[in-house]
């Protein structure tokens, strides 16, 4: 299946590169088990999140990453909202450059389709690992292309 990837009133990150996201995104997955169906990438503005985040989740603030899950089984489907302009400040905030921060909610939104949660403390600190995990990979792929 596939990994598509639009953009709404904001620009494409130009260092984002679809195919090797869309590889790396299906070996995290299948390291759970799982495998990619169809899932949608969807930049947009700060206030297009925050409508999405009032409308569906009932939620009245700001966020970097909402996942919508559609899956089947092992098959993971969803719809997930990016919003770089927040991602950007918040890699200010956690003193961390801009694509890795990136990279970090891109596989955030797969992670929560594979079943990993971050609403206690306990699920933040696993889903922390396993995006530090998966950041690591897509690092060292990185390195075998050169």
């Amino acid at each position: 299946m596939a990994v598509a990837f639009y953009t709404e009133e904001v620009k494409w990150p130009s260092f984002l590169k679809k195919r090797r996201l869309s590889r790396w995104m299906k070996t995290v997955a299948a390291g759970y088990g799982k495998r990619i169906g169809t899932v949608a990438y969807l930049f947009c503005t700060e206030e297009k999140i925050l409508e999405v985040n009032r409308r569906f989740l009932q939620h009245d603030y700001y966020t970097d990453v909402i996942t919508f899950d559609y899956s089947d089984g092992d098959e993971l489907s969803g719809d997930i909202y990016i919003s770089p302009d927040t991602v950007r400040s918040n890699a200010g905030l956690f003193g961390t450059e801009f694509p890795e921060e990136l990279h970090r909610i891109l596989i955030h939104g797969i992670l929560h389709l594979c079943g990993l949660k971050d609403k206690t403390a306990e699920e933040r600190s696993e889903m922390t690992l396993a995006e530090d995990s998966a950041l690591a990979l897509f690092l060292r792929e990185e390195e075998g292309e050169r």
